[in-house]
């Protein structure tokens, strides 16, 4: 009883001092875990609370925001906002869920400063997604340095878990970023995805000196393939699902996260580019990715849960059931 009279005044608090919208980059590793796909239903799943959310496109193209819910309008509204020719509001594109779509491909964004960047975050939106897309270094762009969150998706399998994890050392040699959200998705078994997450936060913990905090899980469902055809969410297509209850689980806790400072402000000069602990490391860091490249794949292992798994205290744990 305590633990929920806390959780709910911080959510009071953070209601009454509305500080501007609040920022979550979503990114997954190149064996498509379905980044995409959970910002799209997330976005969903906030709006349908009565919250104004924002997603912003990073990656326009194959499996952008934009091509999942089948139009590319407004590309070109980015840059238009940027040039003071069109305001926010104007700019943004809503979609039938009624959350907005602000298109801001990389060609779009190079020219401009972090500040200048931060003019598109500074809009009525309760909520920003940004649909992150990294540079060939594994960093994140000025626009998503302002975010306040980094949520990683990734599958219970080796490949993908590998991925994670290659993520999060790029990241965090790049942005020296200690801390990490992750979901896990298309989930066939919870217990089998929490002693995938416990292996890879020890992993993180021992060989980056990262913490990992867990951000719930979404079930494997068939009906995800059928509204993505009908190019939908399905949050919205097909709401008595397993999943689409998992992502509104997700959006419920959500605002109970600690609000931590931007990216962007715990930075004070350029991101770090560490070549040479990077190279000091590498003997740790080689044996860190053969190590987690069998939590999920080789059961022959008998890799250890480790204790550095930890959610926040003030956050309500996700009970993700499958249906």
């Amino acid at each position: 009883m305590d633990k929920f009279v806390t959780d709910q005044a911080e959510g009071l608090r953070r209601l009454l001092a509305r500080e501007g919208s609040r920022v979550v980059a979503v990114m997954g590793g190149p064996s498509a875990p379905g980044s995409t796909t959970t910002v799209i239903n997330l976005a969903a799943a906030l709006t349908a609370q009565g919250k104004d959310v924002l997603v912003i496109d990073e990656c326009l193209g194959q499996h952008s925001v934009c091509e999942m819910l089948g139009t590319v309008r407004g590309a070109g509204n980015f840059a238009a906002v940027m040039r003071g020719e069109m305001a926010l509001a104007d700019a943004v594109v809503r979609h039938p869920p009624g959350f907005g779509v602000l298109v801001a491909s990389k060609e779009n964004r190079a020219q401009y400063t972090g500040a200048q960047l931060r003019r598109v975050l500074t809009g009525p939106a309760d909520v920003v997604l940004i649909d992150a897309q990294l540079d060939a270094d594994g960093a994140l762009s000025p626009l998503a340095m302002h975010a306040h969150d980094v949520l990683i998706v990734m599958r219970v399998a080796a490949q993908s878990i590998t991925d994670t994890y290659a993520c999060m050392k790029r990241l965090h040699f790049a942005h020296a970023i200690a801390q990490f959200r992750v979901l896990a998705n298309h989930v066939a078994s919870i217990a089998e995805a929490e002693s995938a997450l416990e292996n890879l936060a020890g992993v993180a913990g021992r060989y980056l000196g990262v913490a990992l905090e867990s951000a719930g899980c979404v079930a494997a469902d068939p009906h995800m393939a059928r509204a993505q055809q009908l190019g939908r969410c399905i949050v919205d297509a097909f709401p008595s699902t397993a999943a689409a209850r998992d992502y509104r689980r997700l959006a419920d806790d959500l605002p109970y996260w600690p609000m931590r400072p931007a990216l962007s402000s715990r930075m004070p000069g350029a991101a770090r580019r560490p070549e040479a602990k990077e190279a000091t490391d590498a003997a740790n860091a080689a044996n860190a990715d053969a190590f987690v490249s069998t939590v999920a794949g080789d059961e022959t292992a008998n890799a250890p849960a480790h204790a550095g798994w930890r959610a926040d205290p003030s956050a309500r744990q996700p009970s993700t059931q499958l249906a």
